[in-house]
């Protein structure tokens, strides 16, 4: 690939991740219900092709009926569907032009993980949601990380390395009758916050456990693939990292990247985060458990 290419993509690239981020700042300002947030979560993930889709076309994409797409605009503020659209075409990038479609399907996965990335970096240019969601984990004793099914690895990364630097770290990766009572232990213990991980398909298990969650006094903190997911309505707090769905399994670089960076967060707020990382590596040495 030549640098005139990349430097194109690129460019496309920057355009419709300002874009996706300008229309979730819009979206996210509005009470949504969920087939709303169905389509909200559409046209995003569709942000380039969204100014040239007629409402039928929407609401075919979102598996919607197209009356909701119009009420869906008008609950936006706007007086219809037409209006909405002529301001997608204000913020939206102009079609992906090229030679992209020379890309075969691994390629062309590997770059849609690139765009979600470059998504993420356009999020995180407000830090603000992540420091917050840092301080409140790093407050919290225990410290319960939620995720379950395709989450599960994501949950089991970040309460490795987290209780590398956190007192008491309480791993939460299995369901079943239990999950509540050892949410209620945590709370007994003094938790005050909860971070979860959640990614498609969203098991209705997460919903109830985060409902229980609130319930019991945690603040919630969830790491979704959309702020229109179905966990965010008993979310204190949501931060979005899309996945890939280009293979037949979703791939999830972005939510994964988005836990190393809460990770730092929540060091940045645990004063004795140094100490204990230095005090891990002593004794790692001592131990020879690595091999470098």
């Amino acid at each position: 690939m030549g640098s005139a290419k990349g430097g194109g993509h690129n460019g496309t690239a920057d355009a419709e991740s300002g874009a996706a981020a300008r229309l979730l700042k819009l979206f996210e300002a509005q009470r949504l219900t969920p087939t709303q947030r169905r389509i909200a979560h559409c046209l995003v993930r569709k942000s380039a092709d969204a100014p040239f889709l007629s409402s039928v076309e929407v609401a075919e994409l979102a598996g919607v009926s197209q009356p909701s797409v119009t009420r869906f605009a008008v609950a936006l503020g706007f007086d219809g569907y037409p209006a909405l659209r002529k301001y997608l075409r204000e913020v939206a990038p102009p079609p992906v032009t090229g030679d992209e479609t020379a890309y075969n399907e691994y390629q062309q996965a590997v770059h849609a993980e690139i765009e979600n990335l470059r998504h993420l970096a356009a999020l995180l240019a407000d830090t603000g949601p992540v420091s917050r969601a840092g301080a409140l984990l790093a407050a919290s004793r225990p410290l319960p990380v939620l995720g379950l099914r395709a989450a599960g690895a994501q949950a089991r990364g970040f309460a490795y390395f987290a209780a590398k630097v956190h007192p008491d770290v309480r791993l939460l990766d299995e369901g079943g009758t239990m999950l509540g009572d050892r949410m209620d232990g945590a709370v007994r213990a003094g938790a005050t916050a909860l971070i979860c991980f959640a990614l498609p398909r969203h098991p209705r298990e997460v919903v109830d456990a985060l409902a229980h969650a609130r319930q019991a006094g945690l603040t919630v903190v969830t790491v979704a693939e959309s702020a229109f997911a179905p966990v965010a309505a008993h979310s204190d707090l949501l931060l979005p990292a899309a996945v890939g769905t280009g293979l037949a399994f979703d791939t999830a670089c972005a939510p994964m990247l988005l836990g190393r960076v809460l990770l730092e967060s929540m060091c940045d707020a645990l004063p004795d985060a140094q100490a204990r990382l230095e005090e891990f590596d002593a004794h790692a040495a001592a131990r020879g458990l690595f091999l470098d």
